[in-house]
């Protein structure tokens, strides 16, 4: 009895994707991946975003080396003449360090102060329930509708009936009237997003409310104090109907208070103003460095929760 064997038929060769032509299987684009055009598009936005803010920088720093305060007006001719004689005048010839040492004293005053009453408060209302909480809530909300005019004169008959015109303790305070309302919301949003699990640990070792607060929490809460720290800052960095108007004495004026003195009834001296505005921006631009690791963490963690 014989045996036969079938023919082999040899096996089709087998191409794995790395020996596939170039070319023959197309590219799966990812969900949310742009393609060529929309990458293109999206860079050209945002190059297009990026000059128009950075423009007022350049223009202001550029008019800053014209020699005359109407070389504004010919900004053609400013860089064949360009000078740092602003730069020296405005350091020499006015009281731009007096400013400086009060604008300084004012906006760190007011971080202190408004970061300080804006995280105990919205800590409270994030976490106890006491009688009116939600009305509190709603008040400090409607102050920010009232405009500043209506504001500044009764407050000024306030502040006179107690002393503090002129003072750095008032502009203080009349700076923390606007900015903790807006603090206390942004820092109750994000104490909303701390787990209340580590109140309770606290609590079972032993620690206050207050000592919770500020052993536990705060620390966790970097990220959105340095929010409201930055935000307070550059509030009363550059606020000008307060300052103008509780500060009498020139030696005590502000930058922004301070500006106005190059402008006359007839005449304004730009290329000063321009000058000294470049100057004004280093103290904002280092404290912007030293929260700005933190701003962004800070933000989007206090608009997770209401």
């Amino acid at each position: 009895m014989s045996t036969t064997t079938a023919p082999q038929i040899p096996a089709a060769p087998t191409t794995s994707e790395d020996d596939r032509p170039a070319g023959k299987a197309p590219k799966v684009r990812r969900r949310g991946e742009r393609g060529p055009l929309g990458k293109a598009v999206a860079h050209g936005v945002l190059g297009i975003a990026s000059l128009v803010a950075l423009f007022p920088i350049v223009w202001l720093v550029y008019l800053s080396f014209g020699p005359d305060k109407d070389d504004y007006l010919h900004p053609g001719g400013i860089a064949g003449k360009a000078t740092f004689s602003n730069y020296a005048q405005v350091l020499q010839h006015t009281n731009f360090f007096q400013w400086m040492q009060s604008t300084l004293i004012i906006a760190l005053g007011t971080t202190l102060v408004g970061v300080l009453f804006a995280a105990t408060t919205g800590y409270a209302v994030s976490r106890m329930r006491f009688p009116g909480y939600r009305p509190l809530m709603w008040v400090l909300l409607l102050t920010q509708a009232f405009p500043i005019a209506v504001l500044i004169v009764p407050m000024y008959e306030i502040f006179s009936e107690l002393g503090l015109i002129d003072t750095y303790q008032g502009v203080i305070l009349v700076n923390c009237t606007t900015i903790v309302p807006y603090c206390t919301w942004l820092m109750k949003g994000y104490f909303d997003t701390v787990p209340i699990e580590i109140d309770e640990a606290g609590r079972i070792d032993g620690l206050s409310p207050f000592g919770t607060f500020w052993r536990l929490i705060l620390p966790l809460a970097k990220p959105g104090i340095a929010v409201a720290a930055f935000y307070s800052f550059i509030t009363a960095f550059a606020e000008v109907p307060f300052a103008s108007t509780f500060l009498l004495d020139d030696s005590k004026y502000t930058f922004a208070v301070g500006l106005q003195s190059f402008i006359s009834e007839h005449d304004a001296q730009w290329n000063l103003m321009a000058a000294t505005a470049v100057l004004i921006a280093i103290p904002v631009t280092a404290f912007f460095y030293l929260v700005q690791k933190h701003l962004v963490t800070g933000l989007t963690a206090g608009g997770t929760k209401g």
